[in-house]
């Protein structure tokens, strides 16, 4: 597995980054969907990655993306599995890269906003195996019984 800085021009990541939001749309309703489209994520305050497998030529795993909220405190953004590749431990790895890249970059806390759903449970158990707990919605999040706000404090 290669986790690579991604510039979000190749075609592969438009693809999946549109599945990502087709099915958050499907699952939450609109003003509970808080994934960033293409444009959203290239922000500047925005560091996007992905995952690639070279086994049998390149495959696109996953995907994922650290916001800068401020000097202290980062998001994760748009983790995406690819479906065919569920499983494999992309999500436990993607995970691993950006929380070091966040404690690298000095933030004293990583925080990001899931669905409330069932839909998302394999997402909040990840998060939890990794340390994050509940928190307050942050950043600009509303109050929302469709979404759940986690956070891992680094220092």
């Amino acid at each position: 597995m290669r986790i690579l800085a991604d510039d979000l021009t190749g075609p592969e990541i438009a693809a999946l980054l549109d599945e990502h939001l087709e099915e958050m749309r499907a699952v939450s309703p609109p003003e509970s969907t808080h994934a960033l489209d293409l444009e959203g994520l290239r922000a500047p305050d925005v560091t996007f990655w992905t995952v690639w497998d070279d086994t049998h030529g390149a495959s696109l795993l996953g995907c994922g993306a650290l916001r800068e909220l401020d000097p202290s405190h980062g998001e994760i953004k748009s983790m995406r599995t690819a479906s065919a590749h569920r499983g494999r431990g992309t999500a436990t790895r993607l995970v691993e890269h950006v929380v070091a890249e966040a404690r690298r970059r000095g933030y004293r806390r990583l925080s990001l906003e899931t669905g409330a759903e069932e839909y998302f449970a394999p997402a909040r158990r990840l998060y939890a195996r990794h340390g994050f707990v509940p928190c307050a919605p942050f950043a600009d999040y509303p109050e929302d019984h469709h979404s759940v706000h986690l956070t891992l404090v680094l220092t």
